[in-house]
């Protein structure tokens, strides 16, 4: 048995298809066929089910795919340690960003990531929280920024920034003459929302959930994203909820629609989150250092209350 066969595993695993898995890995077809048949007779065990399409894992094959995940990372600990014994900075970078925080935080550190550590090869992805975990447990990426706290097993959490909720109140809504805005004067009905699978609206939910109760099928406009929900604002349709640093793009004419809460402002805790296995941490730390950085000049708030985008029992 070796790492290389079983990569050539977690290929197909993934793929559920011996050419798409071979092309994946460099290797031609009929080589990624044999070493797994290799492995398979040294194991006397059928790991793909191979008559089904696309190809299955048989339940022996699920357990040992499992496993694999489990040796290839630690496997590629090795390498890890030594960059990191070299004080080495490099290599490739998968990140995963959710949608609440990709267009405002990622020009505020990017350049500055790219200039300080040129060997850094990042791979950015816009992602739900949902498909983020599952690619970090899967070994798809190396860290993720997300609302937190999760909660998750195997997943560690460091948080970054604590970004505060600021009201978007059009003329014409009864909290627009609010200098600044409570909890407690928050009414579902009239929150226009993100879509479902936004972290960021299940943070606005349970923000209104701490002071009453809220029936959650009673929302009807959603949107999927800020910027429609500023404009379905202007049109009368209710009030919104924005993160700080989105509050930094609103046009000039439409800032004095915007209501500060009173302390302690209510806030989500974004943090970079990454696999328990804890590998390329030189560059996680590379990254916490310059996004603290560009972000505690952006945020001066210090009196914050965390809201959780976890679903309160």
């Amino acid at each position: 048995m070796t790492i290389t066969q079983l990569h050539y595993v977690l290929a197909v695993a993934e793929h559920q298809n011996f050419t798409k898995a071979a092309q994946k890995v460099f290797v031609t077809q009929p080589t990624l066929s044999m070493q797994i048949q290799k492995l398979e007779d040294e194991l006397d065990v059928l790991i793909f089910d191979r008559s089904k399409k696309p190809i299955e894992l048989t339940e022996t094959g699920k357990k040992i795919v499992q496993q694999a995940r489990n040796i290839v990372n630690e496997s590629d600990r090795i390498k890890d340690i030594v960059d990191q014994q070299k004080g080495f900075v490099g290599g490739l970078f998968r990140l995963g960003i959710i949608p609440t925080v990709m267009p405002t935080l990622l020009p505020m550190f990017l350049t500055n990531f790219i200039k300080k550590y040129p060997k850094v090869r990042l791979k950015i992805e816009e992602l739900h929280t949902e498909a983020m975990i599952e690619r970090l447990r899967d070994g798809h990426l190396d860290a993720g920024i997300a609302a937190t706290p999760l909660e998750l097993d195997n997943i560690r959490e460091q948080p970054l920034y604590y970004e505060p909720f600021v009201g978007y109140i059009p003329p014409g809504h009864r909290l627009h003459s609010q200098e600044k805005l409570t909890v407690e004067e928050l009414d579902l009905d009239d929150i226009l929302l993100l879509e479902d699978g936004h972290c960021f609206k299940e943070g606005i939910l349970n923000l209104c959930k701490s002071t009453r109760t809220a029936d959650e099928d009673r929302f009807q406009l959603e949107s999927g994203s800020f910027e429609t929900m500023v404009k379905l604002a202007n049109e009368g349709l209710g009030m919104t909820l924005l993160p700080y640093l989105h509050t930094l793009d609103v046009r000039e004419n439409e800032r004095g629609n915007l209501r500060m809460f009173k302390e302690p402002v209510p806030a989500r805790e974004v943090s970079l989150i990454y696999n328990k296995s804890e590998l390329k941490m030189q560059i996680v730390e590379a990254l916490r250092n310059t996004i603290s950085g560009v972000v505690k000049g952006a945020i001066a708030f210090q009196n914050v209350q965390i809201i959780s985008p976890l679903s309160k029992k």
